[in-house]
């Protein structure tokens, strides 16, 4: 019970933080969904609903399924020609900084050699989802976000095994280089062939079922849901990167889904709709654990707060020493020799849950001192990541106005491909109540029909057969067909004339294909 109410409140708490972005869209949401978990952990009836943090199970239940889908929607192609980059940054850059970073804060700082290098090795991870909501409304270069992406997929196992080379290091006080060399590359390449394999597998196998009488999409879907956890769980099993084997598996399924899109199309739409969803609520789902989380570590660890600053500087000059190797590398390997790029990709490397989830892996390996510390500097590293480029990203980078002015075009696309769809219906020659129940369903396209006009449709459906005779007409059904095929001319024309963005254009397309569907479909029809 306790796990349902917690998951209950942290649905609860996404979707409320969706619904307010919607109204503030300059805010990224997932600045909002991180400032909703904060409310959450600050109000004491609401922060005792919510478990505490779980290492495994997040890792488990939300980072595997997320790294997965990224890494469905990234085509492989892309990460083949990209591959030397690839290993530039989720590698070299990643151990290269985390070396700098170390010496940085121990002599600096007169951190030991061991706690400074569990301390940067957590910091090594970056995050695309939280990159992503720090440069909401300004335009990015595509070359660069490119770069920062397949890094944040990729440099968690160095994170990861940085980490273990730290603690082992404190445990025995003797750093074998040689030997976490070979655990990173057995990890890394351990954790792709995996990946591969099982993703493989199970993709042959739901492509013979799929062209078989005995495919069902209920359980394609399932199986589908459990591939990242299931592939995450064998990989670990096998001490290899179960983060590294499920973004590969992930970009398998990118050519699978590619290279079978008609096979079933039902299951196809409805598992990239799947897809889209789960990934929205993950998102959500995962600033919002953050949001708590810092709220918590805050009040817990207040008095050492007060106590001592350490743990900000240490915080501060880790994530300077990050950005500056961040900036040296991408200066010559990434920027051309840019140095504007250069700065744009340091500020891209933001942290964000894998480092928390780190953070809390390590309960019971080091000192409760030690380890409170730790706390402390990596949320000052989470937060400094996140609201330094956010700033800084307000004065190099120009605004979007695509991005900005995108739901006003879209209202005024559906406004006029409305007109056009009631325009043919006026012209035919039906009885007045289809013609009105043609006319009411197509203005509820953009949205026109009231409140009060809503109840009224819905006391006659409920109340009057005729009403659901009308509903069920082949005369409706035919003039429905008819306003969509005059909609879909009307955006073809817009998109010839090359009046707005032409993904604008797809994006209502899709809704008049949905909306037929809907009236011509035998499954989807509701009466």
């Amino acid at each position: 019970m306790e796990l349902f109410t917690s998951t209950f409140v942290l649905l609860v708490t996404v979707a409320i933080a969706n619904i307010v972005a919607q109204w503030v869209p300059r805010i990224s949401k997932t600045y909002l969904a991180l400032f909703a978990g904060v409310i959450v952990g600050w109000v004491p009836a609401l922060n005792q609903l919510v478990l505490n943090f779980e290492n495994e199970t997040f890792m488990i239940l939300i980072l595997a399924p997320l790294f997965f889908f990224e890494g469905q929607v990234t085509p492989i192609l892309k990460v083949s020609k990209g591959f030397s980059s690839i290993l530039g940054t989720a590698f070299v850059l990643a151990i290269g900084s985390a070396i700098v970073a170390t010496l940085g804060i121990h002599w600096a700082l007169a951190t030991s050699f061991p706690l400074a290098l569990v301390m940067v090795a957590i910091s090594t991870p970056t995050d695309a989802t939280a990159f992503e909501s720090v440069v909401t409304g300004r335009k990015f270069s595509e070359h660069l976000g490119n770069q920062l992406k397949m890094e944040s997929l990729f440099n968690d196992a160095t994170g990861l095994i940085l980490l273990q080379a730290g603690l082992l290091w404190w445990q025995t006080r003797q750093l074998s280089l040689g030997q976490n060399i070979g655990r990173l590359l057995f990890s890394a390449v351990g954790g792709a062939i995996v990946g591969m394999v099982l993703a493989f597998g199970l993709m042959l196998f739901r492509q013979a079922l799929v062209r078989s009488e005995a495919n069902v999409i209920s359980s394609q879907t399932l199986i589908y849901l459990l591939t990242p956890v299931i592939i995450y769980l064998v990989a670990e099993k096998l001490t290899v990167s179960g983060i590294i084997a499920v973004v590969v598996a992930g970009l398998v399924h990118n050519s699978e889904a590619n290279g079978s899109r008609f096979t079933a199309s039902r299951q196809m739409y409805f598992g990239t709709e799947l897809m889209n969803f789960v990934v929205e609520v993950l998102n959500g789902g995962v600033f919002v654990i953050l949001g708590i989380s810092l709220e918590r570590i805050v009040r817990e660890q207040h008095q050492q707060m007060v106590a001592s600053l350490n743990w900000l500087w240490l915080g501060l000059a880790i994530y300077g020493f990050l950005l500056v190797s961040r900036f040296i590398y991408a200066y010559f390997f990434v920027a051309s020799r840019q140095v504007k790029d250069g700065w744009l990709f340091a500020f891209g490397g933001v942290h964000g849950t894998v480092t928390l989830a780190m953070t809390f892996s390590i309960t019971g390996l080091i000192p409760t001192t030690q380890f409170q510390q730790v706390i402390l500097v990596e949320t000052v590293v989470i937060i400094a990541s996140m609201l330094v480029p956010t700033l800084v990203f307000k004065w190099l980078l120009p605004r979007d106005g695509d991005v900005l002015s995108k739901s006003v075009l879209l209202a005024q696309i559906r406004e006029q491909m409305t007109a056009m769809g009631i325009a043919r219906v006026e012209k035919l020659q039906l009885n007045s109540e289809i013609k009105a129940t043609v006319i009411y369903d197509l203005q509820d396209q953009n949205k026109t029909n009231p409140l009060p006009l809503f109840l009224r449709r819905w006391r006659g459906i409920t109340n009057h057969h005729e009403a659901v005779s009308i509903l069920q007409s082949r005369d409706q059904r035919w003039a429905m067909m008819q306003a969509f095929a005059s909609e879909r001319a009307f955006l073809a024309e817009q998109a010839r004339q090359h009046v707005v963005d032409v993904s604008l254009l797809h994006d209502i397309y899709t809704e008049v294909l949905m909306a037929e569907a809907l009236v011509v479909d035998p499954y989807s029809r509701l009466v």
